[in-house]
């Protein structure tokens, strides 16, 4: 099974997932159906009801991404409905005794839906950024700004594989698994010489857990990502047994744990005998740990020190967002959403003036009423300040932008770090052999010479290339000389 958020198809289909945008941060995912297999009793089959209307899913299969979807009049009372569960013996007795061909009969066919009139909603096509925004809230959020910037910082690449500890509401999990995806398991990308990538949950309260697995088996993501339920403080992040288990050979971890120190005893290099390494032993492991409070940064920080990790930093990631609007201002943005009808200049301000006292005069000196014979209306003018222009409604006035004038709360600290890949003499050796050195080696008896002594012998060396130059000057000159004589005399005979 393919998973809409690595490759979807251009229309919705049925059994996948699809986000039905309301609003620009109001978002309801649904699977879609074309049965209702809640048993609802909806006569259209399955229905989602919002607050904009009722959505039955037949509407809304084979509609292309980013399509708006009006709603449908459905009948959210008894029309349709299933019978009362208090139902007599004889009822239940008969029911018992049909066969599936007689239920299937008996089941009502589904009835077109007839749209409503008002409301509607947008279908989109599911993404991590998306899907964070509309996921059940079980565990505190990581957002888009914090693990964008962690997936850029841990090198997360397709065809690598990733550590999570602490799954939560799965949001990292999805990002994560869009990022190291290159391939479907079982497929011919898997054939080739390469590694898939792979993304390794662990989640220590088993309802999450569970519920984790059973989205990603719904997202078609299960066979990119393996969550496990475990407690990684004590039985570390090997796939399957705890003790005998295979590594996984991560090249990245992300800790979303209370006490992210406490588990970083199983991220070494040299683990207990009987046990292999988490971790890639031919890549350097990237670690970011996911900490709110400033003293269990601190104290993940001491650990890691302890643990040989290198490159310690933390970082905060403070999130400030920016309103791009067109401000439009002066009389002529009379009745336009958000504009300020306000005089730009003087000279239009005294205009505006002008031509209202110039219409209370005409109101004034025609007094006369509609069943008067000499009645005549006083004409309506387009105002001067209406100046008829090519431009659209929605490009005129200054482009602009403003930031929020405080920051969002505090999310979370990130303490990023680097573990060396393990680097033996027979790595160094075979590294010298397959890339020598250029330079010679000079043998180990060979006494060293001082700077000053070098600079001495290159003046030596400049001094001695000068005698040679002028010498050999010396030596072309007379030369030169005999030869312009013999020259003369040539021409003195031939004449």
């Amino acid at each position: 099974m393919t998973s809409p958020f690595l490759t979807r198809n251009s229309l919705a289909d049925k059994d996948n997932l699809a986000l039905l945008q309301l609003r620009r941060d109001q978002i309801v995912p649904t699977i879609l159906r074309d049965h209702d297999d809640e048993n609802q009793g909806y006569w259209e089959g399955k229905v989602t009801n919002t607050r904009f209307g009722s959505f039955p899913h037949s509407t809304l299969i084979g509609q292309p991404w980013g399509a708006q979807v009006v709603a449908s009049k459905v009948d959210t009372g008894s029309r349709g409905r299933n019978k009362s569960a208090k139902r007599k013996a004889e009822e239940l007795d008969a029911e018992a005794t049909t066969t599936g061909a007689e239920e299937e009969k008996k089941k009502p066919s589904l009835r077109t839906p007839v749209s409503a009139e008002s409301g509607f909603l947008h279908i989109l096509a599911p993404t991590p950024e998306a899907w964070t925004i509309s996921l059940p809230h079980r565990t505190q959020v990581v957002y888009t700004p914090d693990y964008s910037y962690i997936l850029h910082r841990l090198r997360a690449r397709p065809g690598c594989t990733v550590i999570e500890a602490g799954a939560g509401s799965g949001s990292f999990t999805h990002a994560s698994a869009r990022a190291v995806f290159n391939g479907y398991p079982g497929t011919e990308e898997a054939t080739k010489r390469r590694r898939l990538g792979k993304v390794c949950s662990f989640e220590f309260h088993e309802l999450r857990a569970s519920k984790v697995q059973q989205e990603l088996r719904d997202h078609g993501l299960d066979g990119i990502v393996e969550a496990t339920h475990r407690d990684v403080y004590e039985d570390g992040f090997l796939l399957g047994d705890p003790k005998t288990g295979k590594s996984p050979k991560a090249s990245a971890i992300f800790l979303d744990l209370p006490a992210p120190w406490l588990a970083l005893k199983h991220l070494v290099r040299n683990p207990p005998p009987g046990q292999e390494s988490a971790l890639d032993p031919e890549s350097p492991a990237y670690l970011c740990t996911f900490s709110p409070c400033l003293e269990q940064a601190e104290r993940t920080i001491r650990t890691m020190r302890k643990l040989s990790w290198l490159n310690i930093s933390m970082v905060e990631v403070a999130q400030r967002r920016l309103d791009v609007k067109r401000d439009r201002i002066g009389l002529d943005a009379e009745g336009v959403r958000g504009a300020t009808v306000y005089p730009k200049t003087v000279e239009e301000a005294v205009a505006k003036l002008r031509s209202d006292e110039q219409r209370a005069k005409l109101i004034r000196e025609n007094r006369l009423t509609k069943d008067q014979p000499d009645y005549q209306p006083i004409p309506k003018e387009t105002p001067f300040y209406k100046e008829k222009t090519d431009v659209p409604a929605y490009a005129q006035g200054r482009l602009t932008h403003r930031s929020e004038p405080d920051l969002r709360t505090h999310t979370s600290y990130l303490v990023f770090a680097i573990l060396p890949r393990a680097w033996s003499e027979e790595d160094e050796q075979k590294c010298r052999d397959q890339w020598p050195s250029a330079k010679v080696a000079k043998p180990d008896n060979e006494p060293k010479t001082s700077k000053k002594q070098m600079k001495r012998e290159a003046a030596m060396e400049r001094i001695r290339l000068r005698e040679e130059q002028k010498k050999s000057e010396e030596k072309s000159q007379p030369e030169s000389g005999d030869k312009a004589e013999e020259e003369k005399v040539e021409e003195t005979t031939e004449a």
